[in-house]
């Protein structure tokens, strides 16, 4: 299961007002792999952007993404592009 899975797996059980056990029977999931997405979830720091002004500048735009690891990607800053990397750091994490 994806990230996004997870979370509408997380609201539906708690408004459903059921208990974990319960519900992850109903809809054979693991409980432990819930509880396990839930405290991982729940840890996770959003992404921040800035927005940086270059109007009047001669350079090509580009988007500098820095992760919470550390991690810096330098991409051109195109939508289709930033949209491109964004999903694929999502299916990876």
């Amino acid at each position: 299961m994806r990230r996004e899975q997870w979370r509408r797996l997380m609201n539906e059980q708690e408004v459903s007002g059921k208990s974990v056990r319960t519900f992850c029977r109903e809809k054979d999931v693991s409980e432990f792999s819930f509880y396990s997405w839930r405290r991982r979830l729940r840890t996770e720091q959003p992404v921040t952007f800035a927005l940086v002004d270059t109007a009047g500048s001669a350079a090509p735009s580009i988007i500098e993404l820095v992760l919470t690891s550390g991690d810096r990607f330098r991409i051109p800053g195109d939508a289709a592009t930033l949209r491109m990397v964004l999903n694929v750091l999502r299916e990876r994490a």
